[in-house]
């Protein structure tokens, strides 16, 4: 502690006097179990919970000035007895001035002193992560401004006392700040977040969630976020439709590639509208939670969203299987990945649609636990989009071998990579007609759940995948006979295989599992029951280079 309160150019000229071998016992107790790691080029430490007290900041403060001195430094909570203070801190800016990296998680004992000794010692300091630190007030932000100009990232969460004044601070005196991320403060409001988003010229990142901002802040971020290029909004509850309208129109997002929004119930039909429209370069949508999109509102962001590649959807309950018809049937041309997640409003319609233009460009389908979601939307679904590549199924309980082919025979690219998950309807002849259609350029299956799955699946998979490398057959019906089918083909070269829950699958699978061991790196066998102990330790033994849960 004595060696830490010196300033490290006082260390370096005590070096020539005190004995080497002290410095020595202080390095090896700041190394002694925390991280010591180069990433880009900075030494970093990590100190959790009980590891995490002054000493150890002391140590690590002399210890790594011998190693070119501290870049990052990571403290996540505290010893409940001899914690982390003000004291510990001041060691650290003591002692390295190059740190350019702290990050502060759930350590209420630190406060404004420990910060401004930061500010003080470490003019270097690019980034500032502060989470659930309740001592720490505007009056650190402020000190924080004022010494460290280089200033790239800051990111708050949950800090009951930082408010406008402090990110005031940081507005005037950090021009070079590119990412923000501010959550759950509640003294933060649209003073302080205009201030960032009107004086951050090179802003490019921006995350704002559960904050008391209304919609002059969006209506800020929407003229001046000329920079911004990744944009995260969730839990703005004092946000209106009109500040998600104001911020598409005002044609400021030039630059905006991707954005999400999570329970903002200013997000509607019209708002979104604005937004395609107005973000021009936009590819990526994440719409999770917005209870008052509609299916009139998704067409027509599809409509204006020209350059989108990527659309996602979660909970979003008011949006049909006529909307994502429609959408699709606009996005046309760039549109390359479409996601459904747990939208409730999605229920099975007869629909024509020769008449619809197909989207073309779409690649990866991805609808996961849409229990509406069935044979008649998986058809059209497979008629519009001629070019799949990648298909997550996973939930979708209700979907049968006659919703499936269909859209198995319409994808014209080739099938690399399909997820079933959970469609414990789907039987034998699905798999059979997957791998005899798809088998050129299949490399990913996994049939997790499907109960009805036997070895005919995976004798139909022998007989014509010749990419595949990671196969999931967990709660088939699959026994020995099949693992048995599967070793004997030549031209499988399968790198993961799981069987885990194959009532099936006993210790007569030995040596087919060690030929297939000859190229796997991973195997599943939890709760294979009529697997014994001492068939496993033979399997680990054998399959040395294979990683075996079990």
């Amino acid at each position: 502690m004595l060696m830490s309160s010196i300033c490290k150019a006082e260390i370096v000229k005590a070096d020539k006097v005190y004995d080497r071998s002290a410095s020595t016992d202080i390095e090896m107790i700041s190394a002694d179990e925390d991280q010591d790691i180069e990433d880009d080029g900075c030494l970093t430490r990590c100190l959790e919970g009980k590891k995490a007290t002054d000493v150890r900041l002391a140590a690590i403060a002399v210890g790594t000035s011998g190693h070119g001195g501290l870049g990052k430094l990571s403290i996540r909570g505290s010893n409940s007895v001899r914690g982390v203070t003000d004291a510990g801190l001041s060691a650290i800016a003591h002692g390295c001035p190059s740190l350019k990296s702290l990050s502060l998680w759930n350590v209420s004992s630190i406060g404004d002193e420990g910060l401004s000794q930061i500010a003080k010692g470490c003019h270097m300091l690019e980034k500032l992560d502060l989470c659930l630190s309740s001592s720490i007030s505007n009056k650190s932000l402020i000190t924080i401004a004022e010494g460290c100009p280089n200033m790239t990232t800051l990111n708050i969460e949950s800090c009951s006392k930082i408010g406008n004044e402090g990110l005031q601070a940081i507005a005037r005196l950090c021009p070079k700040l590119q990412c923000i991320s501010i959550k759950d403060c509640p003294l933060v409001g649209d003073h302080g977040v205009s201030s960032l988003l009107s004086s951050a010229s090179n802003l490019s990142k921006v995350k704002l969630q559960a904050l008391n901002i209304t919609d002059f802040s969006l209506a800020v971020l929407g003229h001046y976020g000329k920079a911004i290029s990744n944009l995260v909004l969730s839990g703005l509850q004092n946000v209106s439709e009109r500040g998600f309208w104001v911020m598409g129109v005002a044609e400021g997002l030039q630059k905006l590639v991707s954005m999400t929004v999570t329970s903002c119930r200013g997000v509607t039909d019209a708002s979104i509208e604005a937004m395609g429209k107005g973000c021009i370069n936009l590819k990526q949508m994440c719409l999770r939670k917005c209870c008052f999109v509609s299916d009139s509102g998704l067409v027509e962001f599809a409509k204006a969203a020209g350059s989108l590649e990527s659309l996602q959807l979660e909970e979003c309950n008011r949006v049909t299987q006529s909307g994502i018809i429609g959408a699709l049937s606009n996005f046309k041309t760039k549109l390359k990945s479409l996601t459904l997640v747990k939208c409730m409003g999605i229920k099975d319609i007869d629909v024509e649609v020769s008449m619809l233009s197909p989207c073309v460009s779409l690649r990866s389908l991805s609808i996961r636990n849409c229990p509406g979601f069935g044979n008649a939307s998986l058809a059209l679904v497979g008629k519009l989009c001629p070019q799949l590549q990648h298909v997550d199924l996973t939930g979708l309980y209700g979907i049968t071998d006659a919703g499936l082919l269909p859209l198995l025979k319409n994808c014209e690219a080739g099938l690399v990579n399909v997820n079933l998950t959970g469609c414990w309807n789907l039987k034998d002849n699905v798999v059979s007609a997957l791998a005899r259609l798809h088998g050129g350029t299949l490399e990913v299956l996994n049939l997790d759940g499907c109960r009805r799955i036997t070895d005919a699946s995976l004798l139909a998979i022998a007989d014509n995948c010749l990419l595949l490398n990671d196969l999931d057959v967990s709660k088939s019906a699959i026994t020995d006979a099949g693992i048995a089918v599967l070793s004997g083909a030549t031209q499988l070269s399968l790198q993961v295989l799981s069987l885990s829950s194959c009532s099936g699958v006993s210790n007569k699978c030995v040596p087919f599992l060690t030929e297939l061991g000859k190229t796997l790196v991973g195997l599943n066998l939890q709760r294979c029951n009529s697997i014994g102990s001492n068939t496993i330790e033979l399997l680990v033994e054998n399959l040395w280079r294979c990683d075996i849960l079990a």
